[in-house]
């Protein structure tokens, strides 16, 4: 793959006790979170953390940062609520202007109040909101959207065929991120929660809008102009609501107005949970956890995988002869590509990792993607390998109680567009001159642009 760490001799040169993952040229004093150059490509770097110091202290203004990086610290991390809060906000750290202003915006525009639930909730508010959202979003409700999946595909890959057909065979091709990984799952994700087809512009901005301040440095004036466009979308999803509320229909948004907990049937013997129905704040919130869930992450995860099999056409070739292999295909790509790179979370109270004393207050990012390629869980874990042992076992959706609750529609997403992109394309190549370039984010890694030239079956 083109990510590769280091150069197939590295090994043989500087002796057989040196980690063939871990490039010897990289220095950890160089690593900052915000620097472009580190974005494009941090896995050399959380290579050098596993190896040197796997609980690493970032520079991060406002508290402590420190990014853990090995598989089985993630995992110790994550379980381990009590210690490690999901009370933060995505943003990270938060100025008092920036806060101020926001405040501001949100009274003069007539916004929702930002709430947490699912994903910055602790037990037992996060009990209550895992309950909840789940008798709206079942299993059923998934399946049941593979037939809608498997239309639009179909749709989407005869556009780019024709667009291809039009095409230059020198040209530079066509961008298969703004022709297929971005409407694919922004459609799938409007159609579940029932958006009409003439506002998913509208959906795709306030899913950008949504994400705009994670894991960047971007200025105050642009997390503002963010958050106007959030406001926008809460109006709008409060006023649908508001309609169901009279004339319920059979969709995600009644499910989720009418979701209630039932302490027997649902198995909850905390007292501390609230039986309480959602409120319209928290619905705003957790529908738009699911836009960015069922979007954000899957468009990348798309992206990446065209990319993948691009560089190991066998693959490709061992795909089109057997259509099974998507699912293992699928679960590599996530686990090279890890979308969500890291989460955080803040310290309760003073506690230790890895040997390493982390103070109460501090704020750790549990490094999903370091994790992920973590030699002591994964064999050649800078490789390409859909047929590994354990290939489900990466940490792509997160783990415990905040495991993505999107997870199977963003597998159910990979696998269907991988078997008609299998069969309806005899070949495809990407187009010599892509930079692969990565959004700024440290956060959410993905692709801006993919061009590849695609051939019909």
């Amino acid at each position: 793959m083109a990510e590769t760490l280091t150069d197939e001799g590295n090994s043989d040169a500087a002796g057989a006790d040196v980690d063939p993952n871990v490039d010897p040229d990289v220095e950890l004093s160089d690593f900052d979170l915000f620097d472009p150059a580190v974005q494009q490509c941090p896995h050399a770097y959380y290579a050098k953390m596993q190896q040197e110091a796997p609980v690493f202290e970032a520079a991060m203004p406002g508290s402590e940062l420190y990014l853990i990086t090995r598989y089985d610290d993630v995992v110790e991390v994550v379980r381990d609520t009590d210690t490690f809060s999901s009370e933060f906000d995505t943003s990270g750290y938060i100025s008092t202007e920036l806060a101020e202003r926001m405040a501001e915006l949100y009274r003069s525009e007539g916004g929702y109040p930002r709430v947490r639930t699912m994903l910055t909730a602790d037990p037992p508010a996060h009990t209550r909101f895992r309950r909840l959202i789940s008798k709206a979003f079942t299993p059923k409700v998934i399946a049941d959207l593979e037939p809608t999946i498997r239309d639009i595909t179909a749709g989407l890959i005869d556009e780019m065929l024709t667009e291809s057909a039009h095409g230059s065979a020198d040209g530079p091709g066509l961008d298969f991120v703004e022709a297929f990984a971005v409407p694919l799952p922004v459609t799938v994700i409007a159609k579940a929660l029932n958006v009409p087809d003439d506002r998913l512009a509208d959906f795709k901005r306030w899913s950008d809008a949504s994400i705009a301040g994670i894991g960047t440095n971007i200025s105050i004036d642009e997390r503002l102009e963010a958050e106007r466009e959030v406001i926008e979308y809460q109006k709008y999803f409060a006023h649908q609501l508001e309609i169901r509320k009279t004339s319920p229909q059979d969709d995600l948004l009644t499910k989720l107005l009418n979701a209630r907990i039932d302490r027997d049937e649902d198995g909850i013997d905390d007292a501390e949970v609230s039986e309480a129905p959602l409120t319209m704040a928290e619905m705003l919130s957790i529908i738009q956890q699911l836009l960015v869930a069922g979007n954000e992450t899957t468009t990348k995860m798309l992206t990446e995988m065209m990319r993948l099999l691009g560089e190991h056409p066998a693959e490709w070739e061992a795909l089109r002869a057997d259509p099974e292999r998507a699912r293992s295909v699928v679960e590599e790509t996530l686990r090279l590509s890890t979308p969500t790179q890291g989460m955080f979370r803040v310290v309760r109270h003073d506690t230790t990792v890895a040997g390493v004393d982390i103070p109460a207050g501090s704020r750790v990012v549990v490094m999903y993607s370091a994790a992920n390629r973590d030699p002591e869980m994964f064999d050649e874990p800078q490789s390409f390998c859909p047929e590994r042992d354990g290939a489900t076992s990466h940490l792509a959706f997160g783990r415990g109680i905040h495991f993505c609750v999107g997870a199977a529609l963003s597998r159910l997403e990979g696998k269907v567009a991988l078997e008609e992109l299998a069969r309806r394309l005899s070949s495809f190549e990407l187009d010599a001159g892509n930079t692969f370039e990565y959004h700024p984010s440290f956060m959410l890694r993905g692709l801006k642009r993919l061009d590849v030239h695609l051939t019909a079956a």
